[in-house]
């Protein structure tokens, strides 16, 4: 599975790369065009969670998992029409 860590410090970031393996890169957030709000992502393959909330909690980091591995459905559509009185 693969995990995505998000640090607000390029040097947080890279020390996190380097202790857990993963890459390091530059995340987005949708609506900002400023780059200096994006936070640095690395992506991480194969890790002991344990590890990770470690490195984590040290560096004020966030974990988010991939999105393409948790396809979602979207919720069923109502089968009749919603009655808001009682007839």
């Amino acid at each position: 599975m693969e995990l995505i860590a998000y640090f607000w410090e390029q040097e947080d970031a890279e020390a996190a790369a380097e202790r857990l393996g993963g890459q390091v890169r530059r995340g987005r957030f949708h609506g900002e065009d400023d780059d200096e709000d994006h936070p640095w992502v690395v992506v991480l393959h194969e890790v002991d969670k344990a590890e990770v909330d470690e490195v984590l909690a040290e560096y004020d980091g966030w974990l988010e998992t991939a999105a393409e591995d948790e396809p979602t459905a979207p919720p069923p559509l109502p089968t009749a029409p919603k009655r808001f009185k009682k007839a």
